[in-house]
């Protein structure tokens, strides 16, 4: 039975057994009568408004016998059922999922379509600024585990008409809400299609992870650490990037978005950069890109000049270290980056009352009694701080991570062949990255392939008057901002 039927009994039959009315405590069927003609009604117990769908019953007690005996449907939709948000439709797959989504269904005797009435409302916190990109002036919303609450902050700030939000949903089984977000009249139709056709090609029972489940479908090289799509949980973030030609994916149940296509260069920016002056947002972006650049070959490189003394430059040999301690240099760096690891995880799961202690406790273990007993060496401790440092500098949490490894396999490769390990795994390091292509677009774009104007907006924080084109990667069908 796949088409909804004018007779009420049979309706009520099919939804209950495919509902489980009964076996659920949250599904509620209700058996009402109103202007002389038997009804149900179907829908999810915590998803419904319950004072808009109680004026509804209302309005309905309150038909006289036969005002719906001619043209049922009709007189509903038109007249009886006063509310923004209606649908009809006489699929019952379309019902039964519109009833788990959180509309009520309603169904009435010799009417062969059911009316769903979205009158729904999720259990939602506080648009408050989302922790891993905080600034220090600017606005303090960040989006929600709602969709519906997402696009419509970032609608308050991007009042275009040509904005568009298309719906759709994944999952065999969890039907998942998902909306693809761009501007119409910016966006490359090239790339809009392309995201499009990746998100309905996921056939999977559910998305459980959210927007980390759709980007392992849509962006593949799951052996490959650097992420092709970029997350973001602040709405002006996300509106410039629309002004720019990209195009975003949101996820119910996530507050983040992603935003595609995203190239190495974007995980660098921060917002905190275009709330300053340009001056001292050029200064801040000049210093994160020394941190994250430290993060990466800082550790490497140290180890190669200790094993190789005689490429120490005269001007640097203070940073040769002072003691051997009791375990080989190699094993202590890795045994640090593990012990930071694992200290990381155990943040994580430790309650917020006792994070201080956890900190007193690391601190007094790896930076005094460590040094003390002969573990490790100040200069390894040092050098391993920096690094961590540019890690935790970086803007975004998924390049940091990608980051580290790669720290790790300059450091596996400079131990087995020295200068020249060190040499080729950056040389493989950047052949990977110049590959790479998120959506068509080059991961390294303005780097390679080479854009002096790309690459100048990359290293410097321009004046936004002067910003007057968007990135020419893009083929934007606006060029011009």
């Amino acid at each position: 039975m796949n088409r909804v039927s004018s007779r009420l009994s049979e309706n009520v039959s099919y939804m209950k057994e495919k509902l489980g009315v009964g076996k659920s405590f949250d599904v509620i069927y209700l058996d009402v009568h109103y202007a002389g003609k038997d009804m149900a009604l179907f829908m999810i117990d915590g998803f419904v408004k319950d004072d808009i769908l109680h004026y509804l019953m209302k309005l309905l007690s309150e038909l006289p016998d036969g005002s719906l005996d001619e043209q049922p449907l009709h007189q509903l939709l038109r007249t009886h059922l006063p509310y923004v948000e209606l649908d009809q439709t006489d699929d019952f797959e379309k019902v039964i999922d519109g009833v788990l989504a959180g509309p009520t269904a309603l169904f009435v005797d010799g009417m062969a379509k059911a009316i769903l009435i979205d009158a729904r409302t999720y259990p939602v916190r506080g648009p408050q600024e989302p922790d891993m990109e905080r600034v220090v002036r600017g606005a303090r919303d960040g989006y929600v585990e709602t969709i519906v609450f997402n696009t419509a902050l970032t609608r308050r700030r991007v009042r275009d008409r040509s904005l568009r939000m298309e719906y759709m949903q994944i999952g065999r089984r969890s039907k998942t809400d998902v909306c693809v977000c761009y501007i119409e009249d910016i966006a490359n139709s090239t790339i809009v299609e392309e995201v499009k056709q990746s998100l309905a090609k996921i056939d999977t029972d559910g998305l459980p992870m959210g927007e980390k489940t759709v980007e392992e479908f849509i962006s593949g090289r799951h052996f490959n650490p650097y992420p092709v799509v970029r997350y973001t949980e602040r709405p002006d973030t996300a509106a410039a990037h629309l002004y720019e030609g990209h195009v975003l994916i949101f996820v119910d149940g996530s507050p983040s978005v992603l935003i595609t296509p995203a190239t190495f260069w974007h995980h660098l920016q921060h917002a905190e950069e275009y709330r300053n002056k340009p001056i001292v947002g050029a200064y801040l972006r000049f210093v994160r890109f020394l941190a994250v650049w430290l993060s990466i070959f800082l550790l490497p490189l140290w180890y190669m000049w200790m094993k190789t003394p005689e490429l120490v430059p005269h001007a640097l040999s203070f940073v040769a270290k002072s003691s051997e301690g009791n375990i080989p240099l190699f094993g202590q760096i890795l045994l640090i980056e593990f012990g930071l690891d694992m200290l990381r995880m155990a943040a994580i799961h430790t309650p917020s009352a006792l994070a201080t202690a956890l900190g007193l406790v690391a601190a007094l273990m790896i930076g005094g009694i460590a040094v003390e007993v002969g573990l490790f060496s100040n200069e390894v401790i040092l050098y391993f701080a920096m690094a961590t440092i540019g890690t935790f500098a970086t803007p975004s949490y998924e390049l940091g991570l990608a980051n580290r490894l790669v720290r790790l396999a300059l450091l596996v490769v400079t131990a087995l062949f020295g200068v020249i390990g060190y040499v080729v795994g950056i040389t493989v390091w950047l052949m990977m990255l110049a590959r790479m292509q998120s959506f068509g677009v080059p991961y390294l774009w303005p780097f390679i392939p080479f854009s002096y104007r790309g690459m100048r907006d990359v290293l410097i924080r321009s004046p936004i008057p002067l910003k007057n084109r968007r990135p020419t990667v893009l083929h934007p069908k606006d060029p011009d901002r």
